[in-house]
């Protein structure tokens, strides 16, 4: 399966369009995750046009614009092929923890996870918040940012997506720059 990331997006009108660059990067992808900071609810309808997406709530994505859109979480928990993905806005700190929305409690990224929480971490965690790419790994798990594709560097220029490719329990992230 091929995941196609992005954040930040901060279109702040419809008539602002997504750059065509971002859905030429995700062509043939089978799924896209938003991690927050989308604005407004076109943008998901035109990355749709490319793939079915989920998204994660941004700090910046207001109640009023998004509703009940089923597309937006405040965290997506999904397994794909072996593989537990958790995509939320903020970056967890390290050694802290991430509210898991679907159980109402909370898991362990970092530590070990406590005795009584039937959460297990995830493989992957994907975020944005901070526009800047990165990829890392820590303590086993593979932490991912594809930036901003509108505001890199918090800078109004073409950015970057990203790329996960998950197949038969193995995953592999990578760092898409738009020209």
């Amino acid at each position: 399966m091929l995941i196609g990331l992005l954040s930040d997006t901060h279109l702040a009108f419809p008539s602002q369009p997504l750059p065509p660059e971002v859905l030429t990067a995700f062509k043939g992808v089978d799924l896209i995750l938003h991690m927050g900071d989308v604005w407004i609810p076109s943008v998901l309808d035109t990355l749709e046009s490319v793939a079915p997406v989920l998204a994660a709530r941004g700090d910046d994505d207001m109640d009023e614009d998004f509703g009940e859109d089923s597309r937006m979480k405040r965290t997506q928990v999904l397994e794909v092929e072996g593989i537990t993905l958790w995509a939320t806005h903020i970056k967890p700190r390290y050694g802290q923890i991430v509210p898991q929305e679907q159980t109402n409690s909370y898991s362990a990224i970092f530590r070990q996870k406590p005795a009584d929480d039937p959460v297990d971490p995830p493989d992957v965690v994907a975020f944005g918040h901070s526009h800047f790419a990165e990829i890392e790994e820590y303590k086993g798990v593979l932490l991912i940012n594809p930036g901003s594709p509108t505001m890199p560097s918090y800078i109004p220029k073409l950015g970057s997506v990203g790329l996960l490719t998950v197949k038969t329990g193995k995953v592999e992230a990578r760092l898409v720059n738009l020209e």
